[in-house]
């Protein structure tokens, strides 16, 4: 394991004092207001328990609801080969952090959400190894433009939930001595629950299952203070997509592959009850969606390069509703063009429940009925705006 890699590096970290002081449990059932006609009845009774209060303005959604910052590039990857161009990238960074904040420099534009002090966590997504992970050169400058305005490396925590995951990726060569490389857990379905806070969950029972409840990471709800989230543009098996919502909602809790089995998601409301819970809520301030290379039949994951698609953008905000909208529709598109089923098909024709190979193979399998109504879902949290006549894109070109 690489000398920067910290596998369960929070398992012992105490709550800060003010919480330990202060803290009382609150259990309470967590429903959506019923803004949608859409919202179908009999979803499942989920419990939320955490005494973390939302800060004045909370994350999600941000300064800048509704609204999108898109930047496209023809040079910024090959695609024969799938390399990024890591100068194309880095313009296209400076630029769409630039149109998002009004800002008339770049580290102007990063000072708007970040200040030296803060223990800043960037929330890749490795499911995609080895064709599309959150890539090498946007985490990079990510990082490259948090040291400038002054935080300091060693208070910047690359994470995600496992440590299998991050070690084939291997970011660590691609960032400066000093940054942190955090999982919570070995692998998906791991007994070792050391890595995850006890006192902030999300309790549901779904199938039956011995464990029902789905804790937040200890290095979210202990340690970070601000977090960026860096998904791709990837298809989904059970959500329909898995954009900026279920990035950071799937991967700062444990026990969440729980909510898809036998044909049956429950994504459609565990995604954004899990992305409102605080303070993963309140301190995720910064949404940048990688478009560079996207996934439009078999994610989340890539495990043929056949099913690789090249978006070559990159999309920013501080509404992952918004985004993720957007993404509902840039896959639904790639997946007709390749005359694949919609992503909203629910025919039971199309289901081969569990039998993932022939999923794998096949674009017109399902092996659940997809649940992509949980990005309308999480804008009744008031994560995000849905409306896509209300969302706003401010398209740039490099």
């Amino acid at each position: 394991m690489h000398r920067r890699t910290f596998f369960r590096l929070l398992a012992a970290a105490a709550a800060p004092t003010s919480l330990v002081t202060s803290r009382r449990r609150l259990a309470t059932p967590l429903r959506a207001k019923a803004q949608s006609s859409q919202i179908p009845s009999g979803l499942p009774v989920l419990r939320v328990v955490s005494s973390y209060a939302p800060a004045p303005m909370p994350g999600m959604p941000g300064p800048y609801p509704g609204r999108v910052v898109s930047v496209k590039s023809e040079k910024c990857v090959d695609t024969a080969t799938g390399t990024a161009n890591d100068e194309v990238v880095r313009e296209m960074m400076a630029r769409g952090m630039r149109t998002l904040t009004g800002a008339r420099t770049t580290p102007d534009a990063w000072r708007r959400f970040f200040q030296p002090s803060d223990q800043v966590g960037i929330k890749v997504n490795c499911g995609g190894y080895p064709y599309c992970i959150s890539a090498y050169e946007i985490v990079a400058e990510v990082v490259r433009q948090l040291t400038g305005i002054g935080v300091r490396a060693s208070q910047i925590y690359v994470y995600e939930r496992f440590q299998n995951q991050m070690d084939e990726v291997n970011y660590a060569p691609h960032l400066p001595e000093g940054v942190q490389i955090v999982a919570a857990e070995r692998a998906n379905r791991n007994v070792d629950n050391s890595g995850y806070d006890p006192a902030v969950y999300l309790e549901a029972d779904l199938f039956g299952e011995d464990d029902t409840r789905s804790s937040m990471m200890r290095l979210v709800s202990t340690r970070l203070t601000k977090i960026i989230n860096i998904p791709n543009m990837k298809d989904h098996g059970a959500a329909g997509v898995t954009g900026c919502l279920k990035n950071i909602a799937y991967g700062s809790f444990s026990n969440v592959a729980r909510t898809h089995q036998r044909g049956k998601s429950h994504t459609y409301s565990v995604i954004g009850t899990l992305a409102s819970i605080e303070p993963l809520r309140s301190r995720t301030v910064l949404q940048i969606m990688d478009g560079l290379r996207g996934v439009w039949h078999g994610g989340p994951f890539a495990r043929t390069a056949k099913y690789v698609f090249y978006p070559r953008q990159i999309m920013f905000g501080t509404d992952p509703v918004a985004i993720d909208r957007l993404l509902l529709d840039i896959i639904e598109h790639e997946r007709r063009a390749h005359g694949a089923i919609s992503i909203w098909d629910r025919s039971p024709a199309s289901l081969k429940m569990d039998d993932s190979q022939a999923r794998d193979e096949d674009p017109n399998v399902n092996i659940l009925i997809r649940e992509p109504g949980h990005v309308e879902y999480a804008s009744t949290f008031g994560l995000g705006v849905y409306d896509r006549s209300k969302i706003t894109i401010e398209g740039v070109t490099v």
